[in-house]
């Protein structure tokens, strides 16, 4: 049997590169750019797409670490042709949405800053604040990210208290309300007690908070208790009234007063170093300012261009409604006419983007620009000290260059149930959260009062690094999921058990494998009978301690997850005919097994799966004769 040769980057067939950036017409459109497994990593658009996607190629082209490392991958290239430039714009945001290709993330998920969440896609929307921006369900909306969490935490427990939301994520009894429904505060969403369209109606006044949209919401309301005031329907009018004050004295918390009350606008403006881009953009909304908004970017790229990619894909996900009349930007757009077309056509009505150079608007800018730069040195702070300690641990660890992906791995269980292991990964010294991974202990060995955590370490190492023995050619440098150092929660033992299972792979010699143990913070190498010579409390010690808790925390995390939901099945696994599946269906429609108990037979047979006579049985065990 005979497989096909593998495909090579274009950088590496300038024959097959120069015919085909031929093929590309010097049109307005969207750019592909594939790899060898035919998966779009980057998706661009140009007002002309042939001499845009050459330059990726060209020699003096200024790029970026991000973009040179996806210039290397690129094995075919594809284009879509529009009429016009901002049929390009929306294109390329619909095209990215869909996808989400790896090399598109301009702005990087930055932990610090809070989301508020509303997930339109359940009947029932829940509002939260998050720190993690999920993408898995169009429906759902996120606003921010904001930069005062304590205020946005303040805005959202006023907003549940002018308004009766839902205020639990689950209900707290199964067959009634819970005193929140009887004080007003929630209208008995748990037991649906109000339709999903009038609660719905309710969120989507909270959403206008989130929007900037308050004092519109103040005038809506004002309409409605007056009307209900005419109606004589005077306990509404009431309820309505306190709403109202309610929104003025949020208003009065969350507002700073600015001149100019007539129009609605956004401004933006950065500052930057040789590495990174803070971006500052302010919601104004009749003259005041509602929200603060805080995005981090690679600052290779022009001023301007770094400024017009923010906003693009700020107001991608944006509702009409929120788009303001005017954006003022420190720097001129390089595409901003059709930046503001696009705008234009989606709020329906005239969306003018322009750079103030003097006078109350040009002052506007200058505050937000003083704000990038505070954001900017808090960074370089942070920055300073992950550099030193990176530097720190490549002088111990006697590394070639700064270890820019580091990996922590341990174990977690009580006397061998429920085993499960960690892995968190550390980008320049900072959690890289999108990249941990849980693993559950298959070892038949390690059971309940048999524990074994060598062969556990031993067994995930080999599932992380499996496909790089099965084909050595994947590539390890400039590869991002290639760690620079692997780090094992122990001593000695944990250590060996690794280096023995890298060494059947092949894979010791490109790997730089260390352990830590805990009680003196001891540093082991392969190979090496006694520790490195170290100082717990210098700067690379000290990070790897920060792994090794951070890999601890999050395997006893998931630990505890695995052993709560088993203790929720063990009563369940003696029921005979009710499997894992129907187990979950069972749990997820009664949410405990308490509330499976005091069910009737009829009760369980409405849960999808369960029948009549699984359900006579469930029923029957619980209620033994």
């Amino acid at each position: 049997m005979t497989t096909s040769a593998p495909i090579l980057p274009l950088v590496k067939d300038t024959e097959r590169l120069e015919a085909r950036l031929a093929e590309i017409p010097p049109e307005p459109g969207v750019y592909f750019m594939r790899d060898g497994s035919d998966r779009i990593i980057y998706i661009g658009k140009s007002r002309k797409l042939r001499s845009r996607v050459r330059s990726y190629f060209r020699d003096g082209y200024n790029k970026t670490e991000r973009i040179a490392t996806m210039v290397k991958q690129v094995t075919d290239i594809e284009f879509i042709v529009t009429d016009t430039e901002a049929e390009a714009l929306a294109l390329e945001a619909n095209l990215i949405k869909q996808h989400q290709p790896y090399f598109n993330v301009l702005l990087k998920d930055d932990k610090k800053y809070p989301y508020v969440c509303i997930t339109w896609s359940e009947d029932y929307p829940r509002i939260f604040i998050t720190r993690k921006r999920q993408l898995g369900k169009e429906k759902d909306k996120y606003y921010g990210p904001y930069t005062d969490s304590g205020l946005l935490r303040s805005i959202l427990h006023l907003s549940k208290r002018i308004f009766a939301l839902r205020q639990r994520p689950q209900p707290l009894f199964k067959d009634r309300p819970c005193l929140n429904y009887d004080m007003g505060r929630c209208p008995g969403v748990c037991q649906q007690l109000i339709s999903p369209e009038e609660y719905r109606k309710t969120v989507q006044k909270v959403a206008m908070v989130f929007q900037g949209r308050t004092q519109e919401l103040i005038e809506i309301l004002t309409e409605q208790m007056e009307t209900a005031a005419t109606a004589l329907n005077f306990e509404s009018a009431a309820r309505i009234r306190d709403q109202i004050a309610g929104l003025k004295s949020l208003n009065a918390q969350q507002k700073v007063s600015l001149p100019d009350d007539t129009v609605s606008r956004d401004a933006i403006a950065l500052a930057a170093d040789n590495q990174h881009a803070c971006i500052q953009l302010f919601q104004i909304r009749a003259g005041q300012l509602v929200g603060r908004l805080a995005f981090v970017a690679e600052s290779q790229a022009e001023a301007g261009a770094i400024l017009q990619r923010v906003l693009e894909e700020h107001y991608q996900t944006a509702d009409s409604v929120e788009i303001p009349a005017e954006i003022l930007v420190q720097h001129e757009l390089p595409d901003g006419e059709i930046l503001a077309a696009a705008l234009t056509q989606r709020k329906g009505r005239k969306v003018t983007i322009l750079a103030p150079q003097r006078q109350t608007k040009a002052e506007l800018i200058e505050m937000v620009e003083r704000n990038a730069q505070y954001e900017l040195q808090r960074m370089q702070k942070l920055g300073d000290r992950n550099h030193e300690a990176m530097q720190d641990l490549a002088g111990i660890l006697d590394l070639p260059d700064l270890p820019h992906r580091i990996e922590g791995y341990d174990i977690s269980h009580i006397q061998g149930s429920n085993a499960v292991a960690s892995q968190v990964v550390f980008i320049d010294g900072i959690p890289a959260k999108q990249y941990y991974r849980h693993y559950k202990i298959k070892n038949p060995t390690v059971t309940i009062g048999h524990s074994d955590d060598f062969a556990s370490l031993a067994e995930v190492i080999q599932r992380r690094f499996r496909k790089y023995a099965e084909d050595p050619k994947l590539p390890r440098v400039d590869n991002p999921d290639w760690p620079d150092v692997v780090m094992i929660d122990g001593g000695k033992g944990q250590l060996s058990a690794v280096v023995a299972v890298l060494q059947e792979m092949n894979l010791l010699e490109d790997l730089r494998v260390v352990s830590l143990a805990k009680k003196r913070e001891e540093i082991f190498l392969p190979g090496e009978s006694t520790p490195l010579t170290t100082d717990s409390e210098q700067p690379g010690v000290q990070l790897l301690r920060r792994l090794r808790d951070e890999a601890h925390r999050f395997a006893v995390s998931f630990h505890r997850q695995q052993r709560s939901d088993k203790l929720k099945r063990s009563r369940l696994d003696e029921i005979p005919g009710l499997g894992h599946h129907r187990q979950k269906l069972l749990l997820a429609h009664f949410r405990s097994i308490d509330y499976i108990r005091q069910a009737s037979p009829a009760q369980i047979a409405e849960v999808p799966g369960i029948g009549t006579k699984l359900a006579q049985e469930i029923y029957n065990y619980f209620h033994p004769a």
